[in-house]
């Protein structure tokens, strides 16, 4: 079974003068205005392809370590994760870095850390995404 998931985003002008507004159509999450402005400089309430990226990599990442942490026999009390995608105007997308604190009942140090760096590399949108550099920093407490 495959699921997929849909996004629309609607521009008009050009690229510095212009805006648009991306839909979240699957989910009928609240349109949000995108402007190069947002993405190249200062957000001022607008988001960017980049952040929804970042949005899309922290969530998945904590998907993926409750899984990988509950085939390990471990329930999380909490996964604090998140995601900075580094952009640079002219070159693109030049690296992501993860951050992951986590709250785990009974697992040692070194085992979670093994975890989580499968995770980094197993998790769907890692591997979507696995062209740039992604570093990760994960925090056990």
């Amino acid at each position: 079974m495959s699921v997929t998931r849909n996004a629309r985003t609607r521009w008009t002008g050009g690229l510095q003068d212009g805006g648009g507004v991306t839909s979240f159509v699957s989910s009928g999450l609240p349109d949000t205005p995108v402007t190069w402005a947002s993405r190249a400089n200062d957000p001022e309430g607008k988001t960017s392809p980049e952040e929804l990226i970042a949005a899309a990599h922290a969530s998945c990442y904590s998907m993926a370590l409750s899984a990988g942490l509950g085939k390990a026999g471990y329930t999380a009390e909490e996964i604090v994760s998140e995601a900075g995608v580094d952009f640079k105007p002219g070159t693109g997308i030049t690296g992501i870095a993860l951050t992951v604190r986590a709250v785990i009942p009974g697992i040692e140090k070194d085992e979670f850390d093994e975890i989580a760096a499968a995770t980094k590399d197993g998790c769907p949108v890692s591997q979507a995404l696995k062209s740039v550099p992604i570093s990760l920093e994960a925090t056990l407490g």
